[in-house]
């Protein structure tokens, strides 16, 4: 079975990527939320809020 990427509409807190992405890649999404948090605080030269822009618009809705 092919699995699809898809922005996630149960598991959302403001456009379903995390909830997408851990659904995806089989984890939790509170434990992929802390990990790109924790990610996006300790890399300077990529900022999280950029990448979390582009995926929304790039990753169509479930």
């Amino acid at each position: 079975m092919n699995k699809v990427l898809r922005r996630s509409r149960d598991d959302q807190w403001i456009a379903g990527v995390m909830g997408g992405l851990a659904d995806y890649l089989g984890i939790g999404s509170g434990k992929l939320r802390l990990i790109f948090v924790i990610v996006s605080c300790l890399s300077a030269a990529f900022p999280g809020i950029f990448v979390y822009l582009i995926l929304w618009f790039l990753i169509p809705k479930q």
